[in-house]
């Protein structure tokens, strides 16, 4: 089976789950820039061991956008027998999708989340020329789904799969023991009782000054702990006016680095004002992490079960947000529990499990093999 995938920058996630795919399958990927100048340098994937890699040519339109006309040569080719658009709302996802709705080319359509938008007006519209009348839509949610299903999708050809960036052997076996914890804390030189966990850039969508508030009127043996950018002013000048001496911001940290931060911790905290997504849940509840996110975070309405692997909470709410992390460790007993749940809710969402779901809609007859690995 020969499949196209179009999408936009080879994420490190995507990257892996591509090279798990090629496996079993011809698979071209086209990309329209080699990366998105929001993320850090050190934020890459792997090689293209699996799959043929190419990146498509045109003018930037944003930091992961670009308009690349080249697109039309790959979706023209009649030999590929899936072609799946993840960038159907980049003006290269929307050129392409025309085209193949024109020519009567099939075609699926595939994003992380979505979260669904007035169903009038222009950009409706527009929105509705390019989602409807796909072959099939692969949605991560329930929410998803009414994204897809605003837009004109019909709900017959909208199909779950698990969304991850994890492999199954990053999924821990159990949840680390009361000395393990203490052994890495002493490594990372953390200090406090109980620690919470937060990751990611230090932009407004992130909601890091919510917890910053939120941080305020809380126990100084909670320790704070922020990994994965660079605070600007605002936040620093927060820590100092308000003599938050358990608050710490870490950094970027490489992916070793990252799992200590994860297993030394006993909560994490994603208080986003919007994440389509929020891969960050995935990778904390496979460190067996609770979780408290906001109700605009897609990850958490799908995966957080309240009260039972974690909390969640409106968005841009500190009381709300304190309030849930106290209510995570108010006993060591209940927070134990939702360790275990946290870890047995992301078991299934693997890049393995990811793989098998689309070959099962795109190939029903089963008759997709292991290609050639030589």
């Amino acid at each position: 089976m020969k499949i196209l995938f179009l999408t936009n920058i080879p994420s490190p996630y995507r990257v892996h789950f591509f090279n798990e795919l090629g496996k079993h399958c011809e698979l071209t990927v086209l990309f329209e820039k080699e990366r998105s100048r929001e993320r850090n340098k050190e934020w890459k994937g792997d090689e293209f061991r699996r799959f043929n890699g190419v990146f498509l040519k045109g003018p930037s339109t944003s930091t992961d956008m670009a308009i690349c006309p080249g697109v039309l040569r790959y979706v023209k080719d009649r030999s590929f027998d899936r072609i799946i658009c993840s960038d159907f709302t980049t003006p290269t996802g929307m050129l392409a999708v025309s085209y193949m709705k024109r020519h009567r080319i099939p075609y699926y359509l595939e994003s992380d989340g979505g979260f669904a938008g007035s169903s009038k007006g222009i950009k409706a519209r527009i929105k509705r020329w390019i989602i409807a009348g796909a072959k099939g839509y692969f949605s991560t949610a329930d929410e998803h789904d009414r994204y897809y299903l605003t837009y004109g999708a019909d709900p017959a050809r909208i199909h779950r799969y698990p969304f991850t960036s994890l492999f199954a052997s990053d999924v821990a076996d159990a949840p680390v023991t009361p000395e393990g914890k203490a052994a890495l804390r002493e490594m990372l030189n953390i200090k406090e009782k109980r620690i919470v966990l937060a990751v990611g850039q230090f932009i407004p969508r992130k909601g890091f000054d919510v917890l910053l508030d939120a941080a305020r009127g809380l126990p100084r043996d909670i320790g704070f702990y922020f990994v994965g950018g660079t605070p600007t002013e605002e936040y620093t000048a927060f820590v100092e006016k308000h003599a938050l001496t358990n608050v710490h911001f870490v950094g970027f940290c490489a992916k070793d680095a990252l799992q200590r931060y994860y297993r030394a911790a006993d909560l994490f905290v994603l208080p986003t004002r919007e994440d389509i997504w929020g891969l960050v849940v995935n990778e904390a509840m496979a460190a067996a992490l609770p979780v408290v996110t906001t109700t605009r975070c897609i990850a958490g309405l799908e995966l957080v079960r309240e009260g039972e692997n974690g909390f969640l909470v409106p968005p841009a709410d500190s009381t709300a947000l304190g309030d849930a992390i106290t209510r995570a460790f108010a006993s060591p007993a209940q927070l134990a529990g939702m360790s275990h749940a946290a870890l047995e809710t992301i078991r299934s969402y693997t890049i393995e499990c990811m793989v098998k779901r689309h070959l099962e809609l795109l190939d029903p007859s089963g008759s997709a093999v292991p290609v050639s690995q030589s």
